[in-house]
């Protein structure tokens, strides 16, 4: 008989006989009875379990149990007389799979701080506030999946080595093979003519540039993969390796792109409002209160829109005392995203045509000459979720921002190329995955938002 996962037990397992499996989240032995409250992973109940001394070995077996031992159980589904609780398992057999020393045990029955936490990335997938992030970021991956093969678009893979800058702000990581174990404590200078590549070659900031070829070719697509970025910032909103979806649309312009944005948010907003509600009701209580509230008011609310002049003259007519400084053409910072969305409209918000100085070479050029048909959508709680354009498709204005950027045209002549070869208007935006994880959980630090996480100093794992 196979193993029955705890998230598959219901009323209609009563007077059944079935296999479980898990790990000891807390043990109460008797001399004549135990109670045992079994984790399994599969969602955020655990099952009680309860041994008597009819148990064959019964006394052998509980002296070896321990909280964090992992344990096959075959027992009869009852109704519990609890209510806090539908099912318990009154045990048959117990077969301990796996000891655990109970005295340096780190995961022990008490409340741990997310720093400490990530020391043990390796183990604290095991907790409820890490078993509910895998959880959601399951049931958000496969929504978003969902979403785009709904609407016709293509799931595509792009190059995670590339030897070109999407973004054009150079923090890249640097893919060799000249640098080795034995090479590693000396200073070393690439000769990129004899490395494996032959050129500079880089981890990708964003898979865009080769998703907008395949988006020029069959229509529309969408990746999903893995991002780097070299940007030594130690913040709650930053990782160096993250997950992002990009998808490119052919023949579209900046309003078909914000109206995807929206209808994507949404879609996967019900998702997990349907999918994932033990969970929810989890961070709803012990991370982020209201949660579940502000997650359907999302849901029914309508995007407002303003562009980013509009953004700026209501920052500066709010004499909020913000840390920095609101001018028209800065990059605006997550406290002014915050509070035009959570303070001003109460709600999302899209900001559209940014000014070209602040914005990456690709993006559109609009008439004034001062804008870019560049778009942002802002979320209450986090700011920034998504950031996407309407890409440049004249080849003049094209070639123009790549010498105004400083970057190398040979470098980019497959993207020139799309603008030689039948150019077509076409858009597309990027959102983080991980930002998504923390805006459906309402955690705050964005490393608790993915298993191992990458910044600055840590690599571990």
């Amino acid at each position: 008989m196979m193993r029955t996962k705890i998230t598959k037990l219901s009323s209609n397992d009563i007077h059944k006989t079935v296999h479980v499996a898990g790990w000891i989240r807390t043990l109460r032995s008797q001399k004549n009875f135990s109670f045992i409250e079994l984790y399994d992973g599969s969602c955020f109940r655990t099952l009680q379990i309860i041994a008597d001394e009819k148990m064959p070995h019964y006394q052998s077996i509980m002296e070896s149990l321990s909280t964090g031992a992992s344990i096959k159980v075959t027992g009869l589904i009852v109704k519990s007389p609890k209510s806090e609780q539908a099912l318990e398992m009154q045990a048959h057999s117990i077969e301990l799979l796996g000891t655990c020393p109970a005295d340096n045990y780190p995961l022990q029955k008490k409340r741990h701080s997310f720093e400490f936490l990530r020391t043990i990335a390796h183990l604290r997938p095991r907790t409820n506030t890490q078993g509910a992030v895998v959880r959601l970021r399951n049931t958000l991956a496969f929504a978003i999946h969902r979403f785009f093969q709904e609407k016709g678009f293509y799931y595509v893979q792009t190059p995670i080595l590339t030897s070109s800058d999407c973004e054009g702000g150079g923090e890249q990581f640097v893919v060799t093979t000249q640098i080795t174990p034995d090479s590693q404590d000396k200073l070393v200078r690439i000769d990129y003519k004899n490395d494996f590549f032959s050129k500079p070659t880089f981890l990708t900031v964003s898979g865009q540039l080769n998703g907008e070829t395949l988006a020029c070719a069959v229509g529309d697509i969408y990746t999903f993969g893995p991002t780097f970025r070299a940007e030594n910032s130690n913040t709650s909103r930053h990782l160096a390796e993250f997950w992002m979806i990009e998808p490119e649309m052919a023949f579209s312009n900046l309003e078909d792109n914000i109206e995807l944005a929206q209808q994507f948010l949404k879609y996967i907003t019900h998702a997990v409002l349907e999918e994932r509600k033990e969970d929810l009701e989890f961070f709803n209580q012990h991370i982020s209160p209201g949660l579940i509230d502000k997650l359907k008011n999302f849901h029914a609310s309508g995007f407002q829109k303003m562009s980013y002049t509009e953004a700026v003259d209501i920052l500066l007519k709010s004499n909020h005392p913000f840390e920095y400084p609101v001018s028209w053409g800065i990059d605006l910072q997550s406290e002014h995203e915050r509070y035009l969305c959570e303070v001003v409209v109460k709600g999302p918000l899209v900001l559209y045509n940014y000014p070209r100085a602040i914005k990456a070479f690709y993006m559109r050029d609009n008439e004034d000459g001062k804008t870019v048909a560049a778009m942002d959508v802002l979320v209450p709680g986090v700011g920034e979720i998504i950031g996407g354009s309407q890409r440049e498709e004249r080849l003049d204005k094209l070639e123009a921002k790549l010498k105004e950027f400083k970057l190398d045209p040979e470098s980019y002549s497959f993207y020139l190329d799309l603008r030689r070869y039948g150019t077509v208007p076409h858009s597309g935006f990027g959102a983080g995955f991980e930002r998504l994880v923390q805006f459906f959980s309402g955690i705050e630090n964005i490393r608790d938002a993915i298993a191992y996480p990458r910044f600055p100093g840590h690599a571990e794992f």
